[in-house]
């Protein structure tokens, strides 16, 4: 669900923790990555982050947005990681368990290694990293719809 609270968009998120499915929680972020069957890294409540002073933080549970959120997403910073932006929650690949301890140092794709050993290559959320169209690139498009709705009209006339 959506709920709002001081001009940033809020998601509140269920999200599964263990291998079991009674394994979930709730999560209240207004990080705007995140997409239905992410595999996120979550801090629940008892677990310590690096907050943004570079202290050691304890996740409590808290009321955001008139939703209890049982823990947090991390983004990179949190985990110590270098890189990544800061309330961008991090992705994990799905070869990554449910569950299991995140890694020390942020996951590179297809740098030679990978996590498992294996060599498949993790398929990319749909809208996530989508390449952005010039604007040459939407008036092409624009023009061809339009092209095509003229066309279908007269075809309809005829």
């Amino acid at each position: 669900g959506n709920c709002k609270k001081g001009g940033k968009a809020l998601r509140s998120c269920t999200i599964q923790i263990g291998n079991d499915d009674e394994d979930v929680i709730t999560v209240v972020t207004s990080a705007p990555n995140v997409r239905d069957q992410s595999r996120v890294v979550v801090a629940p409540i008892g677990s310590s982050v690096l907050g943004t002073d570079g202290e050691m933080m304890d996740v409590t549970k808290a009321t955001v947005g008139g939703v209890i959120s049982e823990g947090m997403l991390c983004d990179s910073r949190m985990l110590g990681w270098i890189g990544g932006a800061q309330g961008i929650a991090v992705n994990l690949p799905d070869n990554f368990d449910i569950g299991a301890v995140p890694p020390s140092s942020k996951p590179r794709p297809n740098n030679g290694e990978s996590q498992s050993g294996g060599a498949e290559s993790t398929p990319v959320e749909p809208g996530l990293f989508e390449k952005k169209l010039s604007k040459e690139e939407k008036k092409k498009l624009a023009a061809e719809r339009k092209a095509k709705r003229k066309a279908a009209k007269e075809a309809k006339d005829s």
